[in-house]
């Protein structure tokens, strides 16, 4: 195996604490194996989101996704930004994440948005365990995807995501996008954003 393709299987973060593997083994590819996702993973990820926490256990959560190849599929690539059109095309499946803006009883869910965001992190540990990549994309024009996909009212797109199983080829990507992909992956200290007692920041 060559040395670029090994970094798309092996990109393990050098944590200052030791934490759970698949946690450490995650990242977010531009570059996937060109090979379908299987029904059985496609269902188990969702799966992980179905028994994730939600408040009230009213699981606001809703996704629309679509394998390469299909009409679906290019609706969801069309709608997103310019930058992530230039490598989203690798990914075997794409799928774009929304919830629900208001509580049963009318009034707007606050929670919401952090409840969607609970449900993709157990998706994303679901993927993990299951040798599959996600890329999280923010750059998505939701006003498009709620037209083409007649999303109703009420609703809101917020993400799109890519999905695919690890070990693509760097040369899928564009020059620029090949050395971001090798870089050593690094985060802020924890003393940026843990405060014990009081807010420390600034």
């Amino acid at each position: 195996m060559n040395t670029q393709k090994q970094i798309q299987l092996e990109n393990i973060a050098e944590t200052d604490f030791e934490i759970f593997a698949l946690l450490k083994q995650r990242y977010s590819p531009r570059v996937f194996k060109n090979e379908k996702l299987k029904s059985g993973h496609i269902k188990q990820l969702f799966e992980a989101v179905r028994w994730a926490a939600s408040s009230n256990n009213l699981q606001p959560w809703r996704f629309i996704y679509a394998e390469k190849g299909s009409e679906a599929f290019q609706n969801i690539f069309d709608c997103l930004s310019d930058f992530n059109k230039s490598w989203a095309n690798n990914a075997p499946l794409l799928m774009l994440a929304a919830y629900k803006e208001k509580n049963n009883d009318g009034k707007d869910n606050f929670h919401a948005l952090h409840d969607l965001g609970l449900g993709l992190g157990a998706m994303t540990m679901q993927a993990q365990y299951n040798g599959i990549g996600l890329h999280h994309m923010a750059g998505v024009d939701w006003k498009k995807a709620h037209n083409v996909f007649n999303v109703p009212e009420g609703y809101h797109v917020s993400t799109a995501i890519a999905a695919g199983y690890y070990g693509g080829e760097l040369d899928a990507l564009p020059p620029d996008l090949q050395e971001q992909e090798a870089n050593k992956r690094v985060r802020k200290p924890q003393s940026d954003f843990v405060f014990e007692g009081t807010w420390k920041e600034g």
